[in-house]
């Protein structure tokens, strides 16, 4: 898989030569995240708080709420990388400080050990001072306490012109950790040979360049068994319920990334942009390879009467459960009918209020599975209703959850009694509170 990069420097994005001359401003990274973010992981890198000379947190905390970010760059304690997990990171990634006594007091699955060398051998301040340690010398010591190894071959930074493949191919070998490889990676080729071996390529300069398309990157470990070689390709919304299938080509992916909305091939017409002419059209959320390389997934957010052509909300039919619940609430929302419950309880707050209250508690003092099944159910819709009140969805709410459970900080759940007497507040679901 293609991780791409992103480098920021005084607050823009940038691209060094070996990490000391440079070659390129890509101006505001948020773009980028946006963009970048629709394939996957993206490596996002604080250079200044690497060298010491100020620090970009701010703004790479509002990109870790674009993207799915894997955070590097001067973070050198555990408190610091707790921050970021905190802060929304996916992962961290730490270069010197990732020693054994300090990833024991981390998630291993959160944190990357950066490792840089120059031919064969790690290098550390800035690529300017050997240690005499090998790259395999340093995954062994490292072994069990990271979920991945980020190997950057600092002869070949930024030059486009390759990395040491055998060197590689040993190295993802003797290490079940997921090794992601930087420096000179320029084709999709490369990108597919290394996912062949289990690693991912992590591309800056080839990306800015234009040498190299973030499409045909993210398609490269792509197989068709079709003489076209189209590849199938599952359409979801938000919460990954199926909407349909459809096919995409290594243009349409590129399309459908540029543009930021769902685009596919049509087998009679070519490139398909869904929704042009009925106005039932995507904003691509991100897109997915599946384990076996020969098929997608586009995650998507579907605006008008629904993906089917016949006008349903999915080629298998309408949607049912909360789905269907979600819709009809702003069906009533949209109309002018009073005499639905739906519409009064959007009219009165108070009502909807003294609704709520009152299902949460019987729900609590539900005495069966029954009990609690219908007691759940009236919640449900009733914490739909207040949030069609704001215009937002259970989708929002799930995105919520998941931000909360990046967090590794945790702190102790309270209960009603002790309400006034904690200033922090306890954990709620999805929080991870242990």
């Amino acid at each position: 898989m293609i991780i791409p990069s992103i480098d920021i420097m005084d607050g823009q994005a940038v691209q060094l030569r070996q990490g000391r001359e440079l070659v390129l401003e890509a101006g505001d990274p948020r773009p980028l995240a946006r963009r970048f973010g629709r394939v996957g992981e993206v490596a996002v890198v604080d250079l200044d708080a690497a060298l010491g000379r100020g620090s970009n947190a701010l703004l790479i905390e509002e990109i870790c709420g674009l993207a799915r970010c894997r955070v590097g760059g001067g973070i050198r304690s555990v408190e610091a990388a707790r921050g970021w997990l905190d802060r929304g990171a996916e992962r961290v990634v730490m270069g010197t400080a990732a020693v054994p006594d300090v990833l024991k007091a981390l998630p291993p699955g959160r944190v990357i050990a950066a490792l840089d060398a120059w031919k064969g051998e790690v290098v550390v301040k800035g690529w300017t001072e050997g240690t005499g340690r090998s790259i395999e010398d340093v995954m062994g010591e490292l072994d069990g306490l990271v979920g991945g190894f980020l190997v950057t071959f600092v002869e070949g930074e930024g030059m486009e012109g390759g990395f040491p493949r055998d060197t590689v191919q040993a190295l993802t070998g003797r290490t079940p950790a997921r090794v992601t490889v930087a420096g000179g990676i320029t084709t999709p080729e490369e990108i597919a040979w290394l996912d062949g071996l289990g690693a991912d390529a992590q591309v800056g300069m080839a990306l800015y360049k234009g040498h190299l398309k973030l499409g045909e990157a993210f398609c490269a470990p792509l197989t068709s068994e079709r003489p076209d070689g189209l590849f199938p390709t599952i359409v979801t919304d938000e919460a990954d319920r199926a909407l349909g299938l459809v096919w995409s080509s290594v243009q349409s992916v590129e399309v459908a990334l540029d543009e930021g909305r769902g685009v596919y091939h049509s087998r009679s017409r070519g490139l398909w942009r869904k929704g042009e002419s009925s106005g039932a059209v995507q904003e691509l959320v991100d897109i997915a390879l599946d384990c076996d390389r020969d098929a997608l997934r586009f995650r998507v957010r579907q605006s008008g009467t629904g993906f089917c052509h016949e006008g349903t909300r999915t080629c298998f039919g309408e949607a049912s459960g909360l789905p269907a619940l979600e819709s009809t609430i702003q069906a009533r929302r949209e109309s002018g009918d009073e005499g639905s419950l739906t519409r009064r309880l959007l009219d009165d707050p108070d009502f909807l209020k003294g609704k709520l209250l009152e299902e949460a508690g019987e729900l609590a003092d539900a005495d069966d599975s029954e009990s609690a099944v219908q007691e759940a159910a009236d919640v449900l819709y009733f914490l739909m209703v207040a949030l069609s009140r704001w215009g937002i969805s259970l989708v929002h709410v799930e995105g919520e959850l998941e931000r909360r459970s990046r967090k590794v900080t945790r702190r102790p759940a309270s209960s009603p009694k002790d309400a006034g007497k904690e200033t922090g507040g306890g954990e709620t679901a999805g929080g991870g509170a242990e």
